[in-house]
């Protein structure tokens, strides 16, 4: 299997920064979609996948929960980068010379004091790595874009100003999949699990069901509901807990919950990232 990261985007992308952070020893492999990045590492194209699940401006990563339980990958890890946002031009393109920046729909709003400020016009791109490399060809000097430092350093361009987000919290979170996992592994900083379940029909079924992480004190750090199969009626929930399956008081709190649903299935175990703090 090729020594290879595969992530969603254009080379320079957000994704390809957590890429390079994460793993910088692996070749990033850049994937139109979420499905080519599973479907990179289950064909032997890549060793390990990267993909968002949730940011703290904008939320879930949408169809994200859907695909990870049927991808057949496990996540060995979770990785966190901060999305600073650079104002970026051809070289020798002075800043008041712009009229218009390029960038995926979610970062203009982002950067809308800094653009205000300037009296520079935001224009959609499908992606604001592709908006940096589409800029580095058609060579335009009234035209800047909104993206990472990575993309400036990889397609020639020169960055104006750097970390013009209105916000400074803005964060996604990532995870690392692979086909097989390791349970053996433990973190300095402690273990996460992360699952999918379905409850029974019965009577307060979700209640009871988390009432065993309550009653074991195991930190429930996110639970999620979303519909599968079409139906109303079909919810499964995505949950991340701090803690190893083989810890005590995790291990009976699975099995209570085991009892309670119809399908619950481990998606990782990784040591817990200390930027979570």
């Amino acid at each position: 299997m090729k020594n290879r990261i595969a992530f969603q985007g254009e080379l320079g992308a957000y994704s390809h920064q957590a890429c390079r952070d994460a793993r910088p020893d692996m070749e990033a492999l850049p994937c139109h979609t979420f499905e080519d990045v599973i479907g990179a590492v289950r064909e032997g194209e890549a060793r390990l996948a990267m993909l968002p699940v949730e940011n703290t401006t904008y939320g879930r990563v949408a169809d994200i929960h859907r695909l990870l339980p049927e991808s057949g990958l496990r996540i060995v890890d979770e990785a966190f980068v901060r999305v600073h946002i650079s104002l970026m031009a051809l070289p020798g393109v002075a800043l008041e010379e712009l009229e218009v920046v390029r960038a995926h729909l979610v970062l203009i709003p982002q950067a809308a004091g800094f653009l205000s400020q300037y009296g520079i016009r935001g224009e959609a791109a499908a992606d604001s790595a592709g908006a940096a490399a589409e800029l580095a060809a058609e060579q335009s000097r009234e035209v800047g874009v909104l993206a990472s430092d990575l993309a400036a350093e990889i397609y020639g361009l020169n960055i104006l100003a750097r970390h013009i987000e209105d916000h400074s919290h803005n964060t996604t979170r990532f995870l690392i999949m692979e086909p097989e996992a390791d349970l053996s592994r433990r973190g300095e900083h402690g273990m996460m699990t992360t699952f999918v379940f379905q409850v029974r029909n019965i009577p307060a079924a979700l209640y009871k069901a988390m009432g065993g992480f309550a009653t074991n004190g195991v930190n429930m750090t996110k639970l999620e509901s979303y519909m599968v199969g079409g139906s109303f009626t079909a919810t499964q929930f995505y949950a991340d807990i701090e803690g190893h399956p083989e810890d005590p008081p995790v291990k009976r709190a699975l099995e209570e919950l085991d009892y309670f649903t119809e399908k619950l299935e481990i998606l990782g175990v990784y040591p817990r990232d200390p930027r979570r703090d």
